[in-house]
């Protein structure tokens, strides 16, 4: 299983880069995570959020292709890291690549959430872009640690 993290947006700042590489240096390959950065659409007079998100969301789309679709989204399912992991246990069983999408400045298109297997909310709070990414990497780590009864998560 491989576990890709599509992320509308680049550039990010070298404490996120460098934050993301150290857990997913710490992934095993049967549960690898790859970082995919779509480029956002440009923000320009006359270009409505509905059209910037619609552009984003066949990006998205064409990325994600046949794996099983987790869109990261505030009106989504809340979990604990315990719930996370009994879910990655499950992905594993899939025989299919996973997808964990993270939108834009505008959010994700309704195209992308009506495409999504699974909708998970990591916090009510507005979170910053890069944050996202390595809160997402870290917690697939600890989901994969408890899978495995590795002492790095402690209940």
């Amino acid at each position: 299983m491989k576990l890709n993290i599509i992320s509308v947006g680049h550039k990010m700042p070298d404490w996120v880069e460098s934050a993301c590489a150290e857990y997913i240096k710490r992934m095993p390959r049967e549960a690898s995570i790859e970082m995919i950065e779509i480029k956002p659409e440009k923000r320009a007079a006359g270009n409505s959020t509905e059209n910037i998100q619609s552009l984003e969301a066949k990006r998205i789309l064409d990325a994600v292709g046949k794996a099983y679709l987790i869109a990261l989204d505030e009106r989504g399912t809340s979990v604990t890291t315990i719930k996370l992991a009994e879910r990655m246990e499950s992905w594993l069983t899939l025989g299919r690549d996973i997808a964990l999408v993270i939108g834009g400045a505008d959010g994700l298109h309704d195209a992308v959430k009506q495409r999504a297997d699974w909708m998970w909310s990591l916090s009510n709070l507005t979170l910053p872009h890069g944050m996202v990414r390595v809160l997402i990497t870290e917690q697939l780590y600890r989901a994969h640690s408890v899978i495995n009864n590795h002492p790095y998560h402690r209940e």
